[in-house]
């Protein structure tokens, strides 16, 4: 899975995609340190061990590096960045039964509006699965040679498929 660039100076409103979610009763909010708990077991049941133990790092940042999706006071939802390396958004995801309605895509965009506040002018998205979900909404490109990046020592510890 390849590594994709962003251009921080040149994002889209968020606006219209916070509106979206809003009809449908979502919200997405900056994390509070109380929410550590709670974003961590909503990371292991609906995604995987390696991205809570990833998204834990947002909450020793000040101010913590995590936005949340919510719907009726639950988490539906997580974006962290700066957590695998400075500049790097990820990992992120949204409830299975959620997808498609635009809170991937305003958690994607607040953090990344946060990450132009702090100064860069690119974000790194590591690891990306969804490439055309990138490129559709923030223009995202794919970063030549970015195949294995830093994500290649999570082979030596995740099992070979079928294990």
């Amino acid at each position: 899975m390849p590594d994709m660039l962003v251009r921080l100076y040149d994002l889209p409103d968020g606006a219209p995609f916070n509106a979206r979610i809003a009809e449908s009763g979502l919200r997405v909010r900056r994390a509070d340190s109380w929410d550590r708990p709670r974003v961590a077991a909503f990371i292991r049941k609906h995604f995987m061990e390696t991205w809570a133990t990833e998204a834990d790092r947002a909450f020793a940042s000040t101010p913590i590096t995590a936005y949340l999706g919510i719907k009726d006071n639950e988490i539906v939802g997580f974006a962290v960045y700066e957590c695998t390396r400075p500049n790097y958004f990820g990992p992120t995801g949204v409830r299975e039964d959620l997808r498609g309605s635009g809170l991937g895509a305003a958690l994607l965009l607040r953090s990344l509006e946060s990450m132009r506040e702090i100064g860069y002018a690119y974000a790194i998205i590591g690891g990306v699965g969804p490439a055309a979900f990138y490129e559709k909404t923030v223009n995202a490109t794919i970063i030549p040679g970015s195949e294995t990046g830093i994500y290649a020592s999570l082979a030596e510890i995740l099992p070979e498929p079928g294990q």
